[in-house]
Order: structure tokens, then sequence, then C-alpha cells
């Protein structure tokens, strides 16, 4: 298990996990993930992170390939979530490291994760602008608070130009290569949304107000936690990329999610997505019973527009449509404007509901539900069509268009 030297006397010395396709619990990774780790070796040598829980040996393994483990002077800790920090105490047992450093907000959840053993660690908590020479390398500390948990920072070496970056541009790709630039470009920024819409969207406030440090900073190489590493022009794509996804500006697209009972209400999505189309916004129809909530969540990284629909059963939604709802809801997409619709025998709420909870996410709501009983008829399909045009036109004035 060789480590991977990325710049003079800087290695990936991580794990490609490739059967872990349940990132999380909540977004599935159909490539498997990555937990990169990384060393530099100097009078002091630094670990900075380590990986998830059954990995530390592999970790171990790659690391003895470069000096023996007793050697690792400091661990740096840039986050606690279990995926980084998870075999930590295993590594620090190996290691005996003479120091431990992470941010001050860090110490907390540490101390959750790892109880009473911790107190014996030698951790020393460290400020956004702190620093430490290990040599020939510095090591500069910034905060990055909610992104995405209280405790994350980021590491900056100025002599190799790295950006060690934690959770920020990292994607779930399991692969042999290393480097984001040998990676098929397409699916790379699939995998870039796939992860910034289902994990760092909710703070993308944050992104904004840290991007600026980021390109203070001289970077050749921006090393993330999971994925591939950025070098040379990619470092500037992805932190535009990062911008452009952290200011969701209005994006002339929408998303018909639904589910079904008889085909009744899906029938009715069919109609929604050609009064979208045939108003010049493209659109994409998924059912939620057929697609991880996070496989919707992508979808709307290129959208401003959702329409739901749901059959009424026992007087409200169908649990996997209110579940893609709920999830939705709680990464705060900017989803501008709304539509619902829904088929019914003999109650017929859930179009109500559904109209009511996109409301409730400050979308735009240009038109009544579509509610209709039975199967719809040609009369229904054409309500079912005035949606997606009243949906469209509503979108196209926020666009500009």
């Amino acid at each position: 298990m060789q480590a991977v030297e990325i710049a003079k006397d800087t290695y990936w010395v991580g794990v490609v996990d490739y059967n872990h396709h349940d990132f999380h619990g909540y977004s599935k990774s159909p490539e498997g993930t990555t937990y990169n780790a990384y060393v530099i070796k100097d009078q002091k040598n630094v670990l900075i992170d380590t990986v998830a829980p059954g990995h530390g040996k592999t970790l171990l393994c790659r690391l003895a390939h470069i000096l023996p483990v007793e050697k690792i002077d400091y661990i740096v800790v840039n986050h606690v979530e279990q995926d980084h920090a998870g075999c930590l105490d295993q590594i620090i047992a190996a290691c005996k490291p003479e120091k431990i450093f992470c941010s001050t907000m860090a110490l907390k959840s540490m101390a959750g994760y790892f109880g009473e053993q911790m107190k014996s660690w030698p951790v020393q908590a460290v400020q956004s602008g702190d620093s430490i020479s290990i040599g020939n390398h510095t090591l500069v500390f910034q905060e990055t608070r909610m992104l995405h948990w209280p405790d994350s920072m980021v590491t900056y070496c100025p002599e190799t130009k790295i950006l060690f970056s934690q959770d920020a541009f990292g994607q779930n790709i399991s692969s042999s290569w290393r480097f984001a630039d040998e990676h098929e470009k397409g699916d790379l920024f699939q995998r870039v949304k796939e992860y910034y819409f289902n994990i760092v969207l909710p703070y993308s406030p944050q992104v904004l107000k840290t991007l600026p440090v980021v390109e203070s900073l001289d970077i050749d190489m921006i090393a993330p936690d999971h994925g591939l590493i950025w070098r040379g022009g990619m470092c500037k794509e992805i932190v535009d990329m990062y911008r452009t996804m952290a200011e969701q500006k209005p994006r002339k697209k929408a998303v018909v999610i639904y589910d079904t009972m008889w085909s009744s209400t899906e029938k009715l999505a069919y109609g929604v997505c050609s009064g979208l189309e045939e108003s010049g916004v493209p659109c994409t129809i998924l059912s939620v019973s057929k697609n991880h909530h996070s496989a919707i969540m992508t979808a709307l990284a290129d959208a401003s527009a959702l329409a739901v629909g749901s059959p009424t059963h026992n007087n409200t939604v169908l649990p996997y449509v209110m579940s893609a709802l709920t999830y939705i809801k709680g990464l705060r997409p900017k989803i501008l404007v709304g539509g619902a619709f829904g088929s019914y025998g003999w109650s017929g709420e859930s179009p109500k509901i559904l109209q009511e909870f996109l409301s409730g996410m400050k979308c735009e709501m240009p038109a009544d539900p579509v509610k209709v009983q039975w199967r719809p008829g040609h009369e229904d399909m054409q309500k079912a069509y005035a949606l997606g045009k009243q949906m469209a036109g509503c979108l196209l004035e926020k666009c500009g268009q």
C-alpha cells in the first residue's frame, strides 16, 4: 500500500473505499469515496487528518512506507467528524505524537467522541492565523466554522502552496487516480455538484465569506479530505464553481418530482413537464420511489423551479414524497418557483398540503394546485400543462428572460 508523493516531502496516505455507497447516511455515492490523509516530512513530521473507522491499519501501512509511524511528531485534526477522525485514537496510540493541533471548537467534539482517553492527549487548540514551523515548512491554520461543522478548519502550507481543505472542494470518487486532472471532467464536476448540494449547500453564506480568504493565498494545489486533489489551473476552476453554487443565482431549469399509485399522478407530472418545456424551460422528471433523494438534490443544482405531485393516501401525501421534501427543505436550496399537483379517489388533500409546504419554503406559487379525481382526462391534462406554463412564465421573469 504505497503512499503517493504529491509535492516534495508531502504525501497522500489515505484510503480509497470502493464499497461505501451511503455517504453520511443520506447521500448516495455511486462511485464510493476516498478518505484522504497527508504527511509532510521535515524536522517535525506531520500527519494531517486521519481516516474513517475500520481503515486505520491501511493508513498506518501507507505511512510506514514513508517513515516509521512513531516518527510522526504532530497530528493536525482539521475536522473531528468520524470519516476524518474515526480512528484518531488508534493512530495516536501507534504514533504517540508530541502535539495534536485542532480548532478551539474541536475540543468539545473530540471529548464527546473519545471521552476520558483524550485527557492524556497532547492537544493544542489553534485559531485563525496561528502558524507553526516544522523546519522547511510552515503550517498556517484558518478556522472555517460551519463549513460544515463548528470545529472545521483548513491548513495552508505556503512553501508548497498547498491548501489542505478538509471537506471543502471534495467529491465522492473512488479511483486509482489522485488528481482531478486525471479524471473524466464531466463526471468529476457532476460529483462536485452532488457533494456540494447534499452536504455543503446550507452553509453557502459561510462559503462566500471563506472564498476571498482562499483566493488571497498563493495556491498551487487544493488537497481535500474526500476525492481527488486539485492542482494547477483546476484550483481556480473549483473555487469559481463553489462561488457559482453558493450564489445560487436564478437558473432557467425545473425539476418535477412525484410518486404515484396507479399512474394518474405520473401522467400529470408529464403534463406539467410539457408545459415547462414548451415555454422554454428545460425540465427533469424524477420519481421519488425510484430515485434517491440525493439524486433529486443534485438535479436541483441547476434548477430554480420545483413541481411536486402525490396522490392522496390516508388523507395526506405519500411517504416518499414527504421524505424527499423534508430532505430538500433541510438543505435550503433557493427554489424560486413552485407548483403542486396530485390525483385522488375520494378525499384529495395532497395537492393543498404540497402547496402549503412549498409556500413554507418561500417558493412563489404562481398557480393553484392541480387536483384530479381518478384518472386524468384531456381537460385534466390541460390543467397540468397550464401549471407548467405558469411556472415557466414566473421563472423566466425572475431570470430576466
